[in-house]
C-alpha cells in the first residue's frame, strides 16, 4: 500500500531549535480561485507539517538528544515532556461532535504514570568528562624570624613561582583516576640551604575504586539508559501526538463535509417553499385558494432561509477551526481570511466492511499502540532508577591507591654563615630543570601506598525507607499499566458499541428519509386537488429537511465512529497511510 511520508520526522532533523517556518508550500498549491481545494488525504498531511501542537511536540525529541549528552557525561537526566495535545472541538449543528469522548477533543493529556514523588537517585556516577585544571603563581613573602638563628637571618624572603597541571576523569566502574604534575621555583635568602635558588617537582597518580556501594558499570551506566529510554518516549509521545492530529483532522474533516451536505438540504427545504408559495399565490390569483395560505407560505419561506442562513454560518465557523488547525498562520492573515474551504472527499459508507473480534483488535492494540509502548518504558527506567536506591544500602568500601615521583635540584647557596664552610650539597640535587626532569625519570625520590577504607552505617534508616518507596511507586506503576490495558478493552468495546448505533442509527435515518418523501409526496398530491391544506405540506417538508439533515449527521457520525475504533485498536495511522520514515537521529 503507497504511503506518504511523515514530513514532521524530517523536519524535525532538519529544523533548528527554536526554528519556526511558515507554512508548507503544499498549502498554496491547493489554494485555487479564493478556494482551498481539500481532500481528506491533503488535510492530514498540512496538518502534520504546518500545526503547532505538532511543532512543538518535536521538541521532546530534542530535549531528549540534551539528555542523553547530560547523562554521558555522568550528570543526571532532567527529563522530557511526556503530554499530548488534542485537536479542537468542532461547532455544533448537524455535524456535531457526539463522539467527542472517543476522539478525544480537549486540552493535554499526560502519557506518564509515574507517580508525583520522584525516584531517588541513590548512588551518583561519577563526572565521566575528562578535566584538566591548571595553575600559574607568583608569590612574594618576607616573614620576620624570632630566631635568627635557624635561618641565619633576621627576616626570611621568599620568591615563589608555581605552575601545575592536572588531569581527573571518573570511570563507568564507579572509580576516578587523577594525575598531577606540579612545579614550584624558590628563591629565599636562607643562609642554612644547601641549594638556592631551587625547583621542586613531582609527578603523581592516584586511582579509587568501590568495591562496594557505586561499584559497577551497570550501576553507574544506569541514567545513561534512562536517557536513551526517554529518547525512545520521546518518540513514541511524538507518534501519540500524531495520532491525535490525525484523529482531530478527520473528525474536523467529515464535520465540515456534513455542515456542507446540510446546506444542500437547506437549500432544497428552500425551494420546496418557494415552490409552495408560488403555487399558492397561483392559486390564491385565480380564486381557488384563501389569502392565508400565501401568508403561511411566506412564512415558511422565511423560516427555510433562517435556517439556510444558520447552516451557512456553522459551515464558515468550522472552516474557520479547520483552518486555524492546518496552518502556522492565525486566520486572519490576508492570506486565509478570505479562503474558502471545499472538500473533495465525499461521505461514504462501506457497508460491506468485516471489523475484526475485540480480542483481535485490542491484541494488535496493546502491541501497536505508541501510548502503551511508552508506559511500558517507564517502567524500565523506573526498574533501572531502582538500582541507584538499592545500592544505596550497601557499606562503603574503597580501594586507595596512588604513586608520585618527587624531584628537587637547584644551585648551590652562596649565601654562608661567616665563619661557616662553604655549602657542599649532593650532587644529584645540583643543577637546572633538566636535572630535575632527570629524577622524576629516574624514580629518585618516589612516594606509593595503597589501602582500603571503609563506612558502615549502623542504622541506614534513610536508604532502607528509600528503597522500600520506590519499590512501592515501581509497583504502583505496574498496576497503572495494568489500568491502561483494561482501559484499551474498555475503548475497543465502546468503540464498538458506537459503530453499531452508527450504524443502526444511519440505517433508521435512511428509512426514515425515504419514508418522509413518499408523506411528502403523498400529500402535496392531495393538495393539489383540494383534499390537504398547506399548514400540512409545509409540516411533510419541515419534517423531511429534518429527516434529512439527520441522515447526513448519521453518515457523519458513522464515518467518525469507525475513526474511534481505529484509534482506539491502533490503526488510525496505517489505514490513513501515515508512515515514519527511518531517519538517522
Amino acid at each position: 500500500m503507497k504511503r506518504f511520508l511523515l514530513l514532521s520526522f524530517l523536519l524535525a532533523v532538519t529544523l533548528l531549535p527554536g526554528q519556526t517556518p511558515g507554512d508548507s508550500p503544499r498549502l498554496g498549491s491547493l489554494v485555487r480561485g479564493g478556494n482551498l481545494y481539500l481532500s481528506l488525504r491533503d488535510a492530514i498531511a498540512l496538518a502534520l507539517e504546518n500545526n503547532l501542537d505538532v511543532e512543538l511536540q518535536r521538541f521532546g525529541s530534542r530535549f531528549a538528544e540534551t539528555d542523553v549528552k547530560r547523562t554521558m557525561g555522568g550528570a543526571l537526566p532532567r527529563g522530557v515532556p511526556l503530554s499530548v495535545r488534542e485537536g479542537p472541538k468542532s461547532v455544533s449543528g448537524a455535524g456535531a461532535d457526539i463522539l467527542a469522548p472517543l476522539l478525544g477533543p480537549g486540552s493535554d493529556t499526560n502519557l506518564s504514570i509515574a507517580g508525583a514523588a520522584p525516584l531517588t537517585s541513590g548512588s551518583v556516577p561519577p563526572s565521566l568528562d575528562p578535566v584538566l585544571t591548571g595553575k600559574i603563581l607568583r608569590n612574594h613573602s618576607t616573614a620576620p624570624q624570632t630566631n635568627s638563628f635557624l635561618v641565619g637571618t633576621p627576616a626570611l624572603i621568599t620568591d615563589t613561582s608555581t605552575w601545575s597541571f592536572g588531569w581527573q576523569q571518573g570511570l563507568l566502574s564507579g572509580g576516578a583516576l587523577s594525575a598531577s604534575f606540579e612545579n614550584s621555583r624558590q628563591a629565599l635568602n636562607h643562609r642554612r640551604y644547601d641549594v638556592t635558588p631551587f625547583t621542586a617537582s613531582s609527578f603523581g597518580v592516584a586511582f579509587t575504586q568501590p568495591l562496594l556501594r557505586g561499584f559497577g558499570k551497570t550501576l553507574n551506566s544506569r541514567f545513561i539508559r534512562i536517557a536513551k529510554n526517554s529518547s525512545r518516549q520521546s518518540d513514541l509521545v511524538f507518534q501519540q501526538q500524531t495520532i491525535s492530529t490525525v484523529a482531530a483532522v478527520v473528525r474536523l474533516y467529515w464535520d465540515l463535509v456534513s455542515l456542507n451536505e446540510d446546506i444542500k438540504v437547506r437549500r432544497e427545504a428552500v425551494q420546496r417553499a418557494e415552490k409552495l408559495l408560488s403555487d399558492n399565490q397561483e392559486q390564491v390569483n385565480a380564486g381557488t385558494r384563501a389569502p392565508i395560505e400565501v401568508v403561511r407560505s411566506r412564512a415558511e419561506v422565511a423560516r427555510s432561509r433562517r435556517d439556510l442562513i444558520a447552516a451557512e454560518s456553522l459551515v464558515r465557523q468550522q472552516e474557520t477551526v479547520l483552518k486555524d488547525y492546518l496552518s502556522r498562520k492565525t486566520v486572519d492573515d490576508p492570506t486565509l481570511a478570505g479562503v474558502r474551504i471545499v472538500p473533495t472527499d465525499p461521505l461514504t459508507v462501506n457497508r460491506n466492511e468485516q471489523i475484526s473480534a475485540p480480542e483481535t483488535l485490542a491484541e494488535r492494540a496493546l502491541k501497536d499502540r505508541p501510548d502503551i509502548a511508552q508506559a511500558r518504558i517507564q517502567i524500565e527506567s523506573t526498574r533501572l532508577a531502582l538500582q541507584g536506591s538499592k545500592d544505596a544500602l550497601r557499606p562503603s568500601l574503597d580501594l586507595v591507591a596512588s604513586a608520585r615521583n618527587n624531584a628537587l635540584a637547584g644551585d648551590i647557596n652562596p649565601l654562608t654563615l661567616p665563619g661557616a664552610a662553604p655549602h657542599n650539597p649532593d650532587p644529584i640535587l645540583v643543577g637546572g630543570y633538566g636535572t630535575v626532569m632527570s629524577q622524576l625519570s629516574r624514580r629518585s625520590f618516589p612516594d606509593y601506598g595503597i589501602g582500603v577504607q571503609v563506612s558502615i552505617p549502623l542504622r541506614n534508616r534513610v536508604a532502607e525507607a528509600d528503597y522500600a518507596r520506590d519499590r512501592l511507586a515501581m509497583q504502583q506503576q505496574e498496576v497503572r499499566l495494568q489500568q491502561l490495558t483494561k482501559q484499551v478493552h474498555v475503548e475497543i468495546q465502546n468503540a464498538l458499541i458506537a459503530l453499531d448505533q452508527a450504524r443502526a442509527t444511519l440505517e433508521a435515518a435512511e428509512k426514515e428519509r425515504e419514508f418522509q418523501e413518499q408523506s411528502l409526496a403523498a400529500e402535496e398530491e392531495k393538495l393539489a386537488v383540494g383534499a390537504s391544506t398547506t399548514f400540512l405540506v409545509i409540516q411533510y417538508q419541515r419534517d423531511l429537511a429534518q429527516a434529512r439533515s439527520a441522515e447526513v449527521a448519521a453518515q457523519a457520525g458513522y464515518v467518525k465512529a469507525r475513526a474511534a475504533l481505529a484509534r482506539s485498536g491502533g490503526t488510525l495511522l496505517v489505514e490513513h497511510n501515515v508512515s515514519f520514515p527511518d531517519v538517522s537521529r
